[in-house]
């Protein structure tokens, strides 16, 4: 089994309503992968399940591997898969420290979290500058900076990212972007879920486009995106 993220024909309910329909999705080691689609598809649904927010229904999700499907959502954290969720969901009364050190909640190597903190600032600089505000207070580019920079402190090897353009300013997407890429380059795993299709192809190798919670098309994010049908039907 390589490694990477690999879905194997999962299917899940809400209820008796099927939101994922036997989909199988692979995410290479060292890549950056996306799902897009229309709101409604079930792209969210699938970063949940895959973190154990929600069960699957059938089918199976391995790591590394490793079947994951089976364990409880802090087990997923320890073998170094992270989810950034839409809307940043960040603890808006707790400093910017206070956030980050919660990115590092199951570690218990405190010299090395010091120091991860530091190389968040340096990536950073501006969470610095705020590091005793209340997230709260911060921007909405400030806020993604913040999701993005405690979710890398629990140090993780596959990095799930759920809209993070949602609700961003057209300049920082394009800081995004660069971040995302940086992120890759450094050997982090990149499983994205996003409609802004700029964002997407600028960081994207492979993508897989999906309908009413069916994978529908699969390849080239530039060849997809290129397609006028998959631009109008799923990314609006």
């Amino acid at each position: 089994m390589p490694a990477g993220l690999s879905l194997k024909a999962i299917q899940i309910h809400y209820g008796k309503a099927e939101a994922v329909k036997g989909i199988s999705v692979e995410v290479a080691e060292g890549s950056v992968t996306a799902v897009i689609g229309a709101n409604g598809a079930g792209k969210s649904t699938i970063l949940k399940a895959i973190s154990r927010l929600i069960p699957i229904t059938k089918g199976e999700i391995w790591f590394d591997g490793n079947r994951i499907d089976g364990i409880e959502s802090h087990q997923i954290v320890q073998l170094g898969i992270v989810q950034i969720p839409e809307g940043r969901r960040l603890f808006p009364q707790m400093s910017v420290m206070a956030n980050l050190k919660m990115g590092a909640f199951l570690r218990n190597d405190k010299i090395e979290i010091k120091e991860d903190i530091e190389k968040v600032f340096e990536r950073f600089p501006i969470l610095k500058m705020r590091r005793n505000q209340s997230a709260s207070t911060l921007s909405g580019g400030e806020q993604q900076m913040l999701a993005v920079a405690r979710a890398l402190m629990a140090k993780p090897k596959l990095l799930l990212m759920d809209e993070p353009s949602w609700g961003l300013a057209p300049l920082v997407v394009e800081e995004l972007a660069n971040i995302i890429s940086e992120i890759n380059k450094e050997g982090i795993t990149v499983f994205l879920v996003e409609q802004n299709a700029g964002l997407t192809v600028k960081v994207t190798q492979h993508a897989y486009v999906l309908e009413v919670g069916k994978v529908v098309l699969e390849g080239n994010i530039r060849e997809l995106i290129a397609d006028e049908n998959v631009r109008r039907a799923f990314l609006g």
